[in-house]
C-alpha cells in the first residue's frame, strides 16, 4: 500500500515552505512516527513525521520549495513486513553460522566473514581488498591489538549513505586543490540558500530600519541584590520549583510591570491609530540553528517568578527542538533580547514589528562604581531600550528604563506596584 506524506499548513498565512533538509536517504526502510523530514516556512522549522512504516520515496530535493498540501514523499507499507521477515531470517542465519564455528579457530584469530560476492563459496578465499583501503598506522596496530579484519571494520558499519560519498569527493577535490596551491593554504567557499525563515526575517529587519524612527536608550543596572537572591535561594527554589532560577524571569516580571506604568511603551501603531492593550504579552528572542525565533508568554503581567522562569524554559525548548508552533509566537506585544549570553557588553536592538519597543540585556561584569562617596566593585549590567520615537517620547523611554532599573536593583519592589515602603509609611 503507497501513503502519501503530504506537507501540513504551518499557519493560516503560509502557501508555501521548503524542504530544509532530509532525516533520510531515498529508499530507506522508516518506522512509523519518524521524523524523515524538516520543513521550514517563513515563520517556524517543522518536523515532517511518517503515519506507517515502510519503504520511503522522496519527491523533493533538499532546499527546494513546495506548496502546503503537496505530496513531499511516499511510503510503501508493503515493504515494513518484507524487511521485518528479512531481519528475523538474517538473525537465524547468523546464529546457525555461529554454533557450527570451530572455537579453536576463534581464539588463533580466524574470523569468518561473508564474501562480497554472493557467488563464490564461503570457503573460498576473499580478493585482499586491504590494499585498496587506506588505513593509519595506528588504525592497523589497534586492528591487529584486537584481531579485526577490514572485513570486520566494514561490516561494523552503518551503510554508505550520501554523506560519506559526499565526504569522499570533498577529500578527493581537497587533494587536487593542494597540489595547484602556491602557499595560501585551502580556499573553498561554501554556498547555499538562506532558509525561508532567515529569508523573512532579513526583510523584516530592513523594513524596521526603513519604516520607524528608531531610537535607543540605555542604562546600567547594580545586579548585586538580584544575584544575592539567586545565590541564597537558588536550591531550595530549584527544589520547589523543579527548575533553575536564571535572570532572564526577573527581567521578564520587571518589564510586565514596567509596561503597566508606561503603556505607550506596550503599544503598536497601525497606521494612523496607536493600538495600546491591557495586557502584556512578551516575547522572549531565542537564538536557535535555523535563526531568530520570539516565542511569547501570554499574560506575564500576571504571573510569578516561578511561572515565568518555566514558561520561559519551556519555550525556549521548543524554539531549539523544533517544536514551536506559530501560535506561540504571534501575538507579542513588547520582546526582550539578552545579547549577554554570548558576551555582549552593549548593543541597538532592533524592533519587532510591529511592537514600539525592545529592552537588550548584556553580560554582567565587575566595574568600580561609586557608592555613597566610595569607590566599590559592584557586578554591573548595560541595558538599552530601542523604541520607535514616532509614538514614544524620549522621556517615556527613558523613564521607563529607570523604572527597569530600579526593580531590579530592588527586588522587593516587584511584589506591588507601589512601592512597599511607601505603602508601610502610607504615603
Amino acid at each position: 500500500m503507497i501513503l502519501e506524506i503530504k506537507i501540513p499548513s504551518p499557519g493560516e498565512s503560509v502557501t508555501e515552505v521548503a524542504i530544509g533538509s532530509w532525516l533520510v536517504e531515498d529508499g530507506d526502510i522508516v518506522e512509523k512516527d519518524q521524523d524523515v523530514a524538516e520543513i521550514e516556512s517563513d515563520k517556524a522549522t517543522l518536523p515532517l513525521i511518517a503515519p506507517a512504516s515502510g519503504k520511503i520515496k522522496l519527491m523533493f530535493k533538499p532546499g527546494e520549495n513546495i506548496r502546503v498540501g503537496d505530496v513531499a514523499c511516499t511510503i510503501d507499507t508493503d515493504f515494513a513486513k518484507v524487511n521485518r521477515e528479512n531481519i528475523n531470517k538474517k538473525s537465524i542465519d547468523i546464529q546457525t553460522s555461529q554454533k557450527a564455528d570451530d572455537p579453536s579457530s576463534l581464539k588463533q584469530g580466524n574470523r569468518i566473514s561473508l564474501p562480497f560476492d554472493s557467488n563464490k563459496k564461503m570457503n573460498e578465499p576473499q580478493e585482499d581488498i586491504q590494499s585498496h583501503i587506506k588505513i593509519t598506522p595506528l588504525a592497523r596496530r589497534k586492528m591487529t591489538e584486537n584481531n579485526l579484519n577490514v572485513d570486520d571494520i566494514i561490516k561494523g558499519l552503518r551503510r554508505i549513505t550520501t554523506n560519506e560519498i559526499d565526504r569522499v569527493i570533498k577529500s578527493n577535490h581537497n587533494l587536487k586543490s593542494e597540489g595547484g596551491q602556491t602557499g595560501y593554504g585551502k580556499r573553498n567557499v561554501n554556498r547555499q540558500p538562506m532558509s525561508p525563515l532567515r529569508r523573512k526575517l532579513s526583510k523584516r529587519l530592513v523594513a524596521v530600519k526603513n519604516e520607524t524612527a528608531m531610537l535607543t536608550t540605555f542604562n546600567e543596572v547594580d545586579m548585586s541584590a538580584m544575584l544575592e537572591i539567586r545565590r541564597r535561594y537558588q536550591q531550595s527554589f530549584q527544589e520547589r520549583h523543579g527548575i533553575k532560577l536564571g535572570l532572564m524571569s526577573f527581567f521578564a516580571r520587571a518589564s510586565a510591570q514596567a509596561l503597566l506604568q508606561f503603556p505607550l511603551i506596550n503599544s503598536a501603531l497601525e497606521e494612523d491609530e496607536i493600538i495600546t492593550p491591557s495586557f502584556v504579552d512578551l516575547g522572549i528572542a531565542v537564538q536557535t540553528e535555523k535563526g531568530l525565533m520570539v516565542p511569547v508568554i501570554r499574560n506575564a503581567e500576571s504571573m510569578s517568578i516561578p511561572e515565568l522562569e518555566k514558561h520561559i524554559a519551556e519555550l525556549a525548548r521548543k524554539a531549539r527542538s523544533k517544536q514551536i508552533t506559530i501560535e506561540e509566537m504571534t501575538g507579542g506585544t513588547f520582546t526582550i533580547t539578552n545579547g549577554g549570553v554570548f558576551g555582549s557588553m552593549l548593543s541597538t536592538p532592533i524592533l519587532n514589528p510591529p511592537q514600539s519597543a525592545i529592552l537588550g540585556m548584556h553580560n554582567i561584569v565587575e566595574r568600580p562604581v561609586a557608592i555613597r562617596g566610595q569607590v566599590e566593585i559592584r557586578p554591573v549590567m548595560y541595558v538599552a531600550l530601542s523604541y520607535d520615537h514616532r509614538i514614544i517620547d524620549g522621556s517615556s523611554s527613558v523613564q521607563f528604563l529607570v523604572r527597569i532599573k530600579e526593580l531590579i536593583e530592588t527586588p522587593l519592589k516587584m511584589l506591588s506596584l507601589n512601592d512597599p515602603e511607601k505603602d508601610l509609611l502610607q504615603l
